[in-house]
Parts: C-alpha cells; sequence; structure tokens
C-alpha cells in the first residue's frame, strides 16, 4: 500500500473545499454500514489527476470513520487481484460488489460517487419498484461501461443507473465510469465523442441519459426500447397519486412554480424526463442572474433544484406521455397516474437543427448541440460553431477556453448577442466568417470529416477540415402535450399565455421557454412564482365559473 505524498492525513490540508465538507459531514452523519474504498495510482500516468484523486478520497476518509480508504499502486499484486491496470482507479465496496471508476471521480462525476457511498453504506439500490421488477428477468452477466467527461451534466444520471443495477444485482452486474479526457485511447476506441455513451456487454450501445427504467429495460433484454413489446412497464391502476398541481418541466420556471406551489399550501409533483435544469444546466458561465457575478449553470441549477426538493416532489427520469383534462386533469407516466387540479407547462425549448444533409446521420460523431458536454473531445484541435446568438457566442468562448480552436460561422454581417459576449470574442481574437451559411456535413464511419460552407452575399463555396462542429442557431419551444390538449400556440409555436401565465384552457397554465418572451432565467423564475400563485388563486375563485360581466 502507498501513501498519498501530496496530502498526509497529518499534514491538515484539505482536497475538498471548507464549505463542500460541511455538506458532506452532515451528510455522512447518518452513514450505517462501512464502505470500503480502494483507490490505484500509477506514477508519471495522469498524475495530475492522480493526486486530485488521492486528495478527494483520503479526505472522504477523514470526514467518516465509516468510509475506509486504502491507497496502491496499480503495478501491485493487489492490482493484478482487482484486475486494475489504469491511473487512477479507484474501486468502492470490492467484496460486495463490482463499481468503479477510471479516472478521477471528480468535476460532475463527484456527485455520483457520493450517492454511491450513501447507496452502499445503506446496503440499497434504491431502484423504482418498476425497474426491481424487471431486474428480476435478468440471467446472464452484464458488464457496463458508461464514458462521461466533468463537465457533462447529463453523464451523473446515466453512471447511476448503472451503478444502482449493479448494487441491485451485484451477482450478475458490474459498472464502470470511465472518464474519456484522462482515457482517450478508450473512448476512441468505443468512439465515445457524443456524452454520456454506455456500452453494455461490448456490443449494446445507449447514447446520452436514459430515464431509469428504459436503461433497465434494455439492460436486461439487450434491445432497444422500441424494439420491447412490454419492456416498458404501464403504471398499474392502483399506482394513483393526488397532487393539487402537475408541474411538466424541471428548469428554472418549473422548479420556482414547484417552490411557490408548496409554501401557498399546494402539493405539486414536478415530472422531469431529462435532468433538472433544463438549457441552464448546459450553459458553462450564468453572468447575469442577480446574486451571483459568475456562477456555472450546473451550479445554480443544483442550488434551485435542492431547494425545490425540500419543498416538494421532484421526479427526474419519469416523462409525462399522456395528459387528460375533464373533472380532473390526469397525468400519466410510466410510472405513476397522477390526479391533479391544475397543470403547469414548463417545458422549456430544445435546440434547433439546421435541416442540411449529413447533420442527422453525423449528430453525436461529430456533429453536437453541446460545448459542455462533448467539448472535451477536441482539445488541441479546430472546431466550428454555427450561429451569432447569446448562446452560440457562450460557447465558442467556453471551448476557446478549454484549448480548442474554434471558427464561428454566422449568417448575418453582426452578431444578435449580448454586447459583452461580442466584445469578448473580439478581445479573444476567435475568427468569424461572416455571411456564411452550412450546407453540408461530410463524414464516414468514423464521423465529421469536412464542412461544406457558402458565403450568401457572393456564393462562393469553401470546405473547412474539422472534427467537430456545435450548432447552436436558436430554440425550439417543446410543445407536445399543449398540442395534444388543444393550448394555443402563436405563429412561432410558442404557448400563449397571459400576464397570469393562463392559457386558453382553464386550470392549463405555462411558463418559462415554452412561451417565448425574452427567454431569460430571471424571466423563468417570475414566471414560475406567477403561474404557481394563479394556481392558488384560481382553486380558490374559479375565474372560469364567475357569471359573465361580474
Amino acid at each position: 500500500m502507498t501513501a498519498p505524498e501530496d496530502y498526509s492525513a497529518d499534514s491538515g490540508d484539505w482536497f475538498i473545499p471548507e464549505e463542500s465538507r460541511k455538506h458532506l459531514e452532515e451528510a455522512f452523519a447518518d452513514l450505517k454500514g462501512d464502505v470500503a474504498i480502494e483507490v490505484f495510482t500509477r506514477k508519471g500516468e495522469n498524475d495530475p489527476y492522480n493526486d486530485a484523486t488521492i486528495g478527494f478520497c483520503r479526505d472522504l476518509g477523514r470526514l467518516s470513520d465509516k468510509i475506509a480508504v486504502t491507497f496502491h499502486d496499480c503495478d501491485s499484486d493487489h492490482a493484478k487481484e482487482r484486475d486494475v491496470m489504469r491511473s487512477p482507479t479507484v474501486v468502492m465496496q470490492p467484496d460486495a460488489v463490482r463499481l468503479r471508476y477510471i479516472g478521477a471521480p471528480l468535476g460532475e462525476e463527484a456527485r455520483t460517487f457520493i450517492e454511491a457511498v450513501m447507496l452502499l453504506s445503506f446496503g440499497e439500490s434504491r431502484l423504482s419498484d418498476v425497474s426491481a421488477d424487471l431486474m428480476k428477468e435478468l440471467d446472464e452477466e452484464r458488464a457496463v461501461k458508461v464514458f462521461v467527461s466533468p463537465t457533462c451534466p447529463y453523464c451523473p444520471g446515466q453512471v447511476s443507473n448503472a451503478f444502482r443495477a449493479a448494487m441491485h444485482r451485484p451477482d450478475l452486474v458490474s459498472a464502470e465510469c470511465i472518464e474519456t479526457g484522462e482515457n482517450p485511447d478508450l473512448a476512441e476506441k468505443y468512439s465515445a465523442n457524443a456524452l454520456p455513451k454506455t456500452i453494455i456487454n461490448e456490443t449494446f450501445e445507449q447514447r446520452g441519459l436514459y430515464p431509469e427504467e428504459r436503461f433497465v429495460a434494455e439492460l436486461v433484454a439487450l434491445k432497444a426500447a422500441d424494439e420491447l413489446q412490454q419492456a416498458m412497464a404501464e403504471p398499474k391502476d392502483d399506482n394513483v397519486k393526488k397532487v393539487d398541481v402537475v408541474i411538466v418541466g424541471g428548469g428554472p420556471a418549473g422548479l420556482t412554480a414547484a417552490i411557490y406551489a408548496e409554501r401557498a399550501g399546494l402539493s405539486s409533483v414536478v415530472l422531469e424526463k431529462g435532468v433538472v435544469g433544463g438549457q441552464v444546466a448546459l450553459t458553462p458561465e450564468v453572468e447575469n442572474y442577480p446574486g451571483f457575478k459568475k456562477v456555472g449553470g450546473i451550479q445554480l441549477m443544483d442550488l434551485i433544484g435542492e431547494q425545490a426538493r425540500e419543498y416538494g416532489l421532484v421526479k427526474e427520469g419519469e416523462e409525462a406521455r399522456e395528459v387528460k383534462v375533464g373533472r380532473d386533469i390526469e397525468v400519466f407516466t410510466d410510472r405513476t397516474h397522477y390526479v391533479a387540479r391544475a397543470l403547469i407547462l414548463a417545458t422549456g425549448a430544445s435546440s434547433k437543427r439546421l435541416g442540411v444533409p449529413g447533420e442527422d446521420e453525423l449528430f453525436g460523431r461529430g456533429v453536437s448541440v453541446c460545448a459542455s458536454c462533448d467539448g472535451w473531445a477536441y482539445k488541441g484541435k479546430e472546431v466550428l460553431m454555427i450561429g451569432g446568438g447569446s448562446s452560440a457566442l457562450t460557447e465558442a468562448l467556453h471551448l476557446h477556453n478549454m484549448g480548442i480552436g474554434v471558427t464561428i460561422v454566422h449568417r448575418r454581417d453582426s452578431f444578435r448577442a449580448e454586447k459583452h459576449l461580442q466584445q469578448s470574442v473580439e478581445r479573444e481574437g476567435i475568427p468569424v466568417l461572416w455571411n456564411t451559411v452550412v450546407e453540408e456535413f461530410v463524414g464516414d464511419d468514423n464521423g465529421l470529416k469536412t464542412v461544406r460552407l457558402k458565403n450568401i452575399q457572393d456564393g462562393t463555396q469553401t470546405e473547412v477540415d474539422v472534427p467537430g462542429a456545435f450548432v447552436a442557431i436558436g430554440w425550439r419551444p417543446e410543445t407536445t402535450i399543449a398540442q395534444m390538449l388543444g393550448v394555443k400556440t402563436d405563429d412561432y409555436g410558442y404557448i400563449v399565455a397571459d400576464r397570469h401565465m393562463r392559457t386558453n384552457i382553464p386550470r392549463i397554465y405555462a411558463c418559462g421557454d415554452v412561451i417565448g418572451g425574452v427567454q431569460q432565467i430571471v424571466t423563468a423564475v417570475g414566471e414560475g412564482s406567477t403561474a404557481a400563485l394563479s394556481v392558488f388563486e384560481d382553486i380558490a375563485n374559479p375565474y372560469w365559473k364567475k357569471p359573465e360581466g361580474e
């Protein structure tokens, strides 16, 4: 066993910041069983990450006597026993389950690491009842690899899926979280250039974050969910939950609506089909939210999400699949049948696509809409950023600061972005191709190779050889449920709502990016609070029942 040289237990130095240590001490106070963590490193291989992993894990052991951390050399006999070959590698509770991190468990993955420690201590997987039933059907080995990057907001949720499955069936399931930046050869081998990417038994792939039940269903069957006749269990008739208001969407508008609804005495549930945070979670830095001079989008949404969870139910990975409006408003998901008195649509907006040849075929293989998720793959390389608004410039600056050569492609002769972003792009010397549009993405089985461009003023065509291109050209409102119910939308597809966030259908409200407007975090928060207070007012005094003229 080797001791960490840079972070000796007697030195008093801490790797984990004081504020985080206080939070962890409170969380670890409830630990029940012992958790063993084995850290493997090799000098000269990923040394900065080795030091960070050693410091992080050593501090966890200092924060609780329930956490036992040992340190080992990757070339030791013990490493051979554990089949450890890469540095750093962290093996968790090795005599009970098969969980490991290949690479430093830092950045966004620190959350899943702490979650794993807690679950291992309690001896629980905390899979949903539906997932647990599906896992009973598993009768052969499953080896799961989840490729991640430290800045990807969706990666922790997929790692959590894999780890919980491995905890639930330790006899048959193993799970590895692989940090791509520290293991570029593995990322290349498995074509992990759009994250998270999951490989099961070396043959079956999942791209992106999956709801837990879908992940488990595909893990068991090794087939895509749409190929399974009944892989996703339907909500049972007796699985009915009554609430005052169902909020669809877990961005700043939806979470704020939940906070205000609960404070008004209304029971609520937030249904988020992906992860909490919406588009804000994909924003590298937020510089215009009051109270924060600069804050990461993920960190901001973590704070708002934590506050919302203190008040009411927040269901990640649970999608509202069907809504019926009658005497009550009924919302059906794969897990539950909710019966409510009101519905708030905070479904947000998704990234627009260019609609040019090659875009769909190469999406996730060089063409991306998330610099935070996929930018790591292009360090030291050249990429294109397509767009001229605030989002495009923010992401271009983020890529530039990561050591990526980025050129902005914009179809106009001036930017539409906020002035300070334009100034930052100019100051950093990021090149811009003005009056230029993308005509085609060209690639092969290995990914994007070339982007064909056209200057719309003189008609000249050029080809740029790049392995990556990021599209940030605006947003498309997510109005599937609204259209299902007959909620009125405007000419651009956004839901029409009055100043009280009421739609044309009584008891249905809308807020946030899905109603258009300036689409800023502060306005989404304001609209979310307004929607919740309108629900409270309307339940007490239904405006649609008032006599005409009163």
